[in-house]
């Protein structure tokens, strides 16, 4: 059996409750079901830029990460084995905060990223590229796997699926021009519609929203 220093859940949203989608929860439940008693677990999403973020009773945003935080709370994780990151709003930045946050830090190496089926493409290559950005201070091993598309019906699947090959289709040429930190950095920040001063990201229409 492999090792792993962490077991990385990107971002699958919560409903208008604030709620773990189901597809999220099974991300979760794959790595609760896995043997690596000493891994950290290491959650990842602040939200999504598709939708306002749920509120809390006292009106404060839900961030994902601590809601699926506490979904392994519950499920008897110990605390100081789970990590949150509370910065990112996409797949790109799931990768790069989850990076320079707590991968690199920590000199966590061997890594296990755990994503839904339709989701599993683009963080495989949402992944390798930022983990191979220069300089590297370690090579990073990256593995991955997918969880069941629990609770996306049919239509709803078919239109994520869409969306998911036309965001892969647009990373090839970002992969291909950007291989530093520095120029990643500076291309997130002046650039990326999530994470750049005065840019305002893309509004989805129909139903691809709701898997958000």
């Amino acid at each position: 059996m492999e090792y792993y220093d962490a077991i990385l859940v990107p971002g699958g949203g919560l409903d208008k409750a604030g709620r773990l989608h189901p597809w999220t929860q099974a991300r979760l439940d794959y790595a609760l079901n896995l043997d690596h008693a000493d891994a950290f677990y290491m959650l990842l999403s602040g939200g999504t830029v598709h939708k306002p973020p749920p509120l809390d009773d006292h009106g404060f945003p839900k961030y994902e990460s601590h809601v699926a935080a506490d979904y392994l709370l519950q499920k008897g994780i110990p605390r100081d084995q789970i990590l949150t990151e509370i910065s990112s709003y996409d797949t790109i930045g799931n990768a790069f905060f989850s990076r320079v946050i707590h991968t690199q830090p920590r000199s966590l190496r061997n890594l296990l990223i755990i994503t839904s089926e339709f989701h599993l493409e683009r963080v495989k290559r949402v992944f390798t590229w930022i983990y191979d950005l220069l300089p590297l201070p370690y090579s990073f091993h990256l593995s991955f796997a997918s969880a069941p598309n629990r609770g996306l019906r049919g239509d709803l699947l078919q239109a994520r699926l869409k969306k998911e090959a036309i965001s892969i289709k647009s990373l090839q040429p970002l992969t291909e021009r950007i291989q530093t930190l520095a120029e990643f950095h500076n291309w997130f920040y002046t650039d990326h519609e999530a994470y750049a001063a005065g840019l305002s990201p893309t509004q989805l229409e129909g139903e691809v929203k709701d898997s958000y």
